[in-house]
């Protein structure tokens, strides 16, 4: 499998991407607080979000996951 070499701002994607992914995990396994649904602080979605303008990603979804899964495989998927 080719190795991609990522760009600076696409490894800022990819990397506010996984942290996102761990935060929005972090709050579905808190026991619930019963004041609602987890929430995902702003700020970490704002962090996403611009990372992927800045890469030039923000709605080429095909692009972005690609770079994603070559940089950070998930096992048992091609």
């Amino acid at each position: 499998m080719p190795t991609a070499v990522l760009t600076d701002r696409e490894r800022a994607a990819v990397q506010a991407y996984l942290r996102l992914l761990g935060t929005v995990r972090a709050a579905f396994d808190a026991p619930p607080d019963g004041g609602g649904p987890p929430m995902v602080p702003p700020a970490v979605l704002a962090e996403t979000e611009q990372a992927l303008k800045a890469a030039g990603l923000a709605g080429n979804e095909d692009a972005f996951f690609e770079l994603l899964h070559s940089w950070n495989p998930v096992p048992g998927r091609t």
